[in-house]
């Protein structure tokens, strides 16, 4: 692997874990010691996690992880319930039957998660999440969409947003993505777009309904 690849995947992947908190400073020589690269790459990697959305430069303190506010959200929400249907929409007309076996694995791993739900589920369910949605976004064949969602797929891993979910919801999210995977495989595109967007509405729906409990106690 790449330095400045090594070094991205170990800032991201300490973003998504929670090791580096939201509004946290990332220091140049910290990440380039934990990552094992020299600082040029770590520099690289910062300028492509803030493209991303998922680091900000402040002129007093440096690279920092991004925070996101209520309104963040609910605008994420908005953003990828239009463009991910068009995502799956696309992808219906493109995948190969290797593409739709691993996005049916996946969410067939997801679901078993949210059904058995052992120590440690929550992050093995964000990071199948992930998987999925950045899969079916290769899928789809789309550079500008690809750029366009990059950010946006990963803000509900920092929002923590499965964690809110109840067990039926996390099921249900799970029986979506394979949902998607049988439109796909039915190469129908109508059916893809309609599932999608119904997938990102739900999981608005609760995270707008975790906010609402927590302003009532």
């Amino acid at each position: 692997m790449r330095a400045a690849e090594r070094a991205y995947s170990t800032v991201r992947d300490g973003i998504l874990h929670g090791t580096y908190a939201a509004g946290s400073r990332l220091t140049e020589l910290e990440l380039a010691q934990a990552a094992g690269v020299s600082r040029t790459p770590v520099r690289e990697a910062l300028r492509r996690l803030h493209a991303e959305g998922l680091v900000e430069f402040s002129p007093n303190h440096g690279a920092v992880v991004a925070l996101f506010e209520p309104e963040d959200a609910e605008e994420i929400f908005e953003l990828r319930s239009l463009l991910e249907p068009i995502t799956a929409r696309r992808a219906a007309l493109r995948a190969s039957s290797a593409d739709i076996a691993a996005l049916r694995c996946l969410s067939e791993a997801q679901l078993r998660e949210s059904r058995q739900r052992r120590p440690g589920y929550l992050l093995r369910i964000g990071e199948l999440n992930d998987q999925f949605h950045r899969l079916l976004q290769k899928t789809a064949a789309s550079p500008r969409l690809e750029k366009a969602l990059a950010g946006l797929i990963e803000a509900p891993l920092i929002l923590r947003t499965f964690g809110q979910y109840t067990p039926a919801e996390l099921q249900r999210s799970a029986d979506q993505h394979l949902e998607l995977a049988q439109a796909l495989e039915a190469r129908d595109p109508l059916w893809a777009h309609s599932v999608m967007r119904a997938h990102i509405l739900a999981g608005r729906a609760t995270y707008l309904r975790s906010r609402s409990s927590k302003h009532s106690v």
